[in-house]
């Protein structure tokens, strides 16, 4: 199954190179000159934007994961070893969430908090990046028309933004329910354990009200999601702004929630071939030069995609590395925030 997986991913990426991304790489070779004429210090500040969006994500993190959080700085590491493994390997996401769960764990996190702020981190930042593609739609559609893409990144989003809701009400407000609809369908499959599932269950359930329970850590979960994709959407803008072009921030932001609501789907490492085919005709159908269009995007894919392959390595192997001495690293101990009879200290919500 392995083998088919990779089989289909070679032949789609093949597919994608050979008739989106050459032929635009060949047009953007027709206007070189663009390249001799970029403002540095602009690239820079693109640059800078990214990882801005970056500690925004590790920000994120550490939210859904309190109050059993690692460092800042840690989370940052672990993040980017994450990205570097999703951009390597085909699957989706789930080579780098594999990966962030037993970094977690070997960071002191207990496995559900993990689990839990794992699922929440990225169905969460999915949410709100669906949130900013409607609004962008709703003011550019009657600017600009309706394109039949547009309707299906909105009911990629409206299936995503139900499911959530669904999975939110059942485990807030019928818990018990859904425990007990869990272990009877546990029970009668072979090779599951219902009371390890059930009490799982019970865990995850748990941690969604301690969220939900605290307003301040939930805006703050918001706040940290929403930046990451605007910090990486205001790079991609600062990045075609290099080579000479101002577009209009609706229309940067439809044609980049349209491009990371299709990434979505698992076909190559990251949306490689899939992001950089749906950007660059829609910069260009938002009057933007194709020369432009195509080496601001190729741009920005340099730092967003490619770069934190290399980073993400020497992040791993720092984290290995460093294993075996955490002590003083900020990490939590686990049980060392359980207060006697295990309920969580009275603290502040705020990480």
């Amino acid at each position: 199954m392995r083998h088919i997986r990779w089989t289909v991913t070679v032949i789609v990426l093949g597919f994608v190179i050979e008739y989106v991304v050459l032929p635009e790489v060949a047009s953007a070779r027709k206007s070189i000159r663009l390249l001799g004429k970029v403002n540095v210090a602009y690239l820079l500040l693109a640059v800078a934007l990214e990882v801005l969006a970056l500690v925004s994500y590790a920000g994120l993190s550490r939210t859904v994961l309190y109050p059993r959080s690692p460092s800042r700085f840690r989370l940052l590491r672990i993040n980017m070893a994450t990205l570097a493994i999703s951009h390597v390997l085909p699957g989706g996401t789930a080579p780098g969430t594999a990966l962030s769960y037993r970094l977690l764990t070997d960071s002191g996190v207990p496995g559900s908090t993990a689990g839990f702020g794992l699922a929440t981190q990225g169905v969460g930042s999915a949410v709100v990046l669906n949130a900013i593609f409607w609004l962008a739609l709703v003011v550019s559609i009657p600017l600009h028309g309706f394109n039949p893409l547009y309707g299906i990144a909105a009911a990629a989003g409206v299936v995503l933004m139900a499911g959530f809701a669904g999975a939110v009400l059942l485990l807030t407000r019928g818990k018990s329910r859904a425990v007990g609809f869990i272990h009877a369908i546990a029970t009668r499959l072979p090779f599951l354990r219902a009371d390890a599932i059930s009490d799982l269950l019970q865990r995850l359930a748990d941690r969604l009200h301690e969220l939900t329970d605290h307003p301040t850590l939930l805006r703050r979960a918001l706040w940290w999601a929403a930046a990451n994709w605007l910090f990486d959407a205001a790079s991609l803008w600062v990045f075609l702004f290099a080579f000479g072009k101002a577009l209009l921030p609706i229309d940067l932001l439809v044609a980049y929630g349209l491009a990371n609501i299709l990434a979505v789907i698992p076909i190559t490492p990251g949306g490689l071939g899939v992001v950089e085919g749906v950007l660059i005709p829609t910069i260009v159908g938002f009057r933007t030069p194709k020369a432009i269009a195509i080496l601001g995007v190729i741009s920005y894919r340099l730092v967003n995609f490619w770069l934190p392959i290399p980073v993400g390595g020497i992040a791993y192997l720092s984290l290995r590395i460093g294993s075996g001495r955490r002590n003083g690293s900020g990490t939590v101990t686990p049980g060392a925030d359980r207060a006697p009879g295990g309920a969580w200290p009275a603290r502040s919500p705020v990480p």
